[in-house]
């Protein structure tokens, strides 16, 4: 490992880090205050006393059901970033690694799907999930969701660099099943990018604002549709805003504190690669 004691280069990670930082302590400490405080000049910069009485009225409120909206969101979110990850490896592997018929066809129609915005499917899904009597529930905004086309491309050119052909032909020669080869050898060797895939898809979904404000009904909210009810009214209360936004970004960062090494050295490892 290269090891330097350059001292810019610490003044310089250390800045980075403080300004990286610098959003979410500001929140904490609007979160910690009343409205008036928030926008009073010049803005405090010190924690106030006031988070966990304005957390006690987020929760409480209603019309807001934040404590739902937050079980949600991680079952959402959670359900399609296992989703996307699997299937993502599994075709991944499967376009990267075996012959069949139509392969490269195939791939560019998964590559095109990339190149449609959003919110051109917005109105077409949204008449499929009505047909299928899905519109309101959590399935909505679930179940198109759990392939991503961009985790597809991803884990294929992943697979491509990090399994040698030799390998799969030496487990085929002792016997292994297309199923084990995958399981053995190419998921282990995924971990990297399906750590990284994981995150993104994570983030994205509990992010995702647009298509659950359109196809949920009032009791079954997202953490981002909540929120939009906390800022809806003749008058917002920025604090209760902030507290919100605040607990809906702990997840975020819990999942990255969990998985940071794993997803650091995913993206290091992709590096290398390319």
């Amino acid at each position: 490992m290269l090891r330097t004691k350059n001292p810019l280069l610490y003044i310089g990670l250390t800045a980075t880090v403080l300004l990286s930082a610098a959003p979410l302590y500001f929140m904490l400490v609007m979160a910690s205050r009343t409205t008036d405080e928030i926008v009073s000049l010049p803005p405090p910069l010190s924690l106030g006393g006031r988070l966990f009485p304005n957390l006690d009225e987020v929760f409480a409120n209603p019309d807001v059901l934040f404590g739902r909206a937050l079980v949600n969101s991680l079952l959402v979110a959670t359900v399609a970033t296992v989703c996307v990850v699997v299937t993502s490896s599994l075709a991944g592997f499967a376009f990267a690694k075996l012959r069949f018929k139509g392969r490269n066809i195939l791939l560019l129609f998964v590559i095109g799907t990339m190149m449609v915005p959003v919110q051109l499917g917005l109105i077409p899904l949204y008449m499929l999930m009505t047909k299928l009597g899905l519109n309101g529930g959590l399935e909505s905004v679930t179940l198109p969701f759990v392939v991503a086309g961009f985790g597809v491309f991803m884990m294929r050119q992943f697979a491509q660099q990090a399994i040698p052909d030799e390998m799969i032909e030496a487990a085929r020669v002792d016997g292994a099943s297309t199923f084990r080869i995958f399981f053995s050898i190419v998921f282990p060797a995924l971990r990297p990018a399906a750590a990284v895939l994981g995150l993104l898809t994570f983030m994205e979904r509990w992010n995702d604002f647009l298509w659950p404000y359109l196809t949920l009904d009032s009791e079954h909210p997202t953490v981002q549709v909540a929120l939009s009810r906390l800022s809806s009214g003749y008058y917002s209360d920025q604090s209760l805003i902030m507290a919100g936004t605040f607990i809906g970004t702990l997840p975020l960062v819990v999942v990255f504190i969990v998985f940071g090494r794993q997803i650091i050295g995913g993206i290091m490892e992709g590096g290398l690669k390319a």
